[in-house]
């Protein structure tokens, strides 16, 4: 079993890292830039150890450091959290090579589902439905427009490595396809120094579905059921929601089937989740594999009542999954609400500064995962979230009721955050009623 885990992240995350190890009587050790001196994972952990400076470049995506601090700190695994070096293949080797436990997939795993030319294939050899584009990564726009022509307008250009919606555009038309490309193309350079692309048919009007996994390595693998992600502005999540309001049974059971046939196909260890666009026919298609925890796992814990946390160190440790797929039951309804410092009415600004005063709301059925406290200040140089605020009932109706209280209650000032937009979403008829999709903050939202 895992003795001592080095938590390579910050923020909530890695508070809840630390958390679960506690439970389990894992020791832990925090890491931290300059800027996160006074951060909460810092003051959680058994021991804390700075890395380097404020920019991630020379902190948090600083290998040799990271390694070297746990070395010295005599971890014998590393958790990557989400973001950051989560989803680097080269990391995940690094850590092979030092004799370091990496708490998820296997580097080569995470190279090959990383990217997403290279996930096609894999996902087509294993008969998983993907969505028809290119079979090979395009480099040249000329040649894109070809592809495109084949596949049919209106198709999106995507960035072969990366995410996080960089190097992304969508091409309605031939005549427009040349700029499209060229610009998409010109970002994952800025973003990812490398303009690989890759071109698949635009599906329009879908849901973002996602299906968690957990898989051992003796072949055991389960999903925990479905995460519906339609509510997001740019290709970033905002709000997710477990189940999904306009699934059956048979759905589920199809779409889970087929997260487990992908997982397997990917040769899959730990936790890891299948992501779908979701047709409102039905048709499903597979969009990617993230090869990490999500932001999101705190709705399917609430509903299957399953650690995911402590099932990724188990399963790291060598142990088999503590589940088969029949313990698993969904229960109730779940809301998760990312609380960002940034300002909606201004173009979704960031908004670092100190908090001068916060409250969060509780009661039965209320989870805040959040590193913010009075007089923290927020750092310009990392990601906007501040907290992820989740409830539990027992109907969806009643998850919204509960969501739409608990949201009123949040106080945080001293810095913008999307608390009031947040609010605004919940109480949409449309959201209220299910109708929503990938399109709805751009279509029914203001800001």
């Amino acid at each position: 079993m895992i003795r001592k885990v080095l938590i390579a992240n910050r923020g909530e995350i890695a508070v809840r890292i630390i958390r679960a190890c506690r439970e389990m009587g894992i020791e832990t050790v925090a890491v931290y830039s300059e800027a996160d001196a006074e951060a909460l994972h810092t003051q959680l952990a058994d021991e804390a150890i700075c890395i380097g400076l404020a920019p991630a470049k020379d902190s948090y995506l600083n290998m040799e450091q990271i390694i070297s601090a746990t070395i010295v700190s005599g971890a014998d695994a590393i958790h990557p959290g989400f973001g950051f070096l989560s989803e680097n293949g080269k990391f995940a080797e690094l850590c092979e090579q030092c004799h370091i436990t990496f708490i998820g997939p296997g580097a080569e795993v995470i190279q090959r589902m990383g990217n997403k030319a290279e996930a096609r294939k894999t996902m087509m050899a294993a008969h998983v439905p993907v969505i028809p584009g290119s079979k090979e990564s395009v480099c040249d726009a000329n040649a894109g427009a070809e592809v495109a022509g084949k596949i049919g307008y209106p198709v999106i250009i995507k960035a072969a490595l990366g995410g996080g919606g960089k190097g992304m555009r969508v091409a309605r038309t031939e005549e427009e396809f040349e700029s499209c490309f060229r610009t998409a193309q010109k970002e994952a350079e800025m973003a990812f120094a490398d303009g690989t692309m890759y071109i698949e048919h635009f599906v329009e009007h879908p849901r973002h579905i996602e299906f968690q996994i957990l898989a051992d390595r003796y072949g055991n693998v389960i999903h925990l059921g479905e995460r519906d992600c339609s509510i997001q502005r740019n290709h970033q999540k905002m709000i997710e929601e477990s189940p999904s309001v306009v699934f059956t049974e048979a759905l589920r059971k199809k779409m889970g089937d087929t997260a487990v046939q992908a997982a397997k196909a990917a040769n899959y260890v730990n936790a890891g989740t299948i992501e779908f666009l979701l047709e409102p026919d039905g048709k499903f298609y597979f969009m990617e594999m993230n090869t990490r925890i999500q932001v999101e796992h705190p709705v399917t814990e609430c509903v299957t009542g399953i650690d995911l946390i402590k099932e990724q160190i188990r399963i790291a440790s060598g142990k088999p999954l503590s589940y088969i797929q029949e313990d698993v039951k969904l229960s109730g309804h779940a809301i998760e609400c990312r609380i960002n410092a940034e300002n909606p009415s201004k173009q979704f600004r960031p908004s670092p500064g100190v908090i001068t005063d916060v409250y969060f709301p509780g009661g039965k059925g209320v989870r805040i995962d959040t590193a913010v406290y009075n007089g923290y200040e927020i750092p310009p140089y990392y990601d906007s979230m501040l907290a992820k605020l989740i409830v539990h009932a027992k109907t969806r109706k009643e998850a919204i009721a509960k969501m739409k209280s608990a949201l009123g209650e949040v106080i945080i000032t001293g810095v913008d955050t999307n608390v009031d937009y947040q609010y605004e979403i919940i109480g949409h008829p449309d959201y209220q009623a299910g109708n929503v999709d990938v399109e709805f903050i751009s279509k029914k939202m203001c800001g």
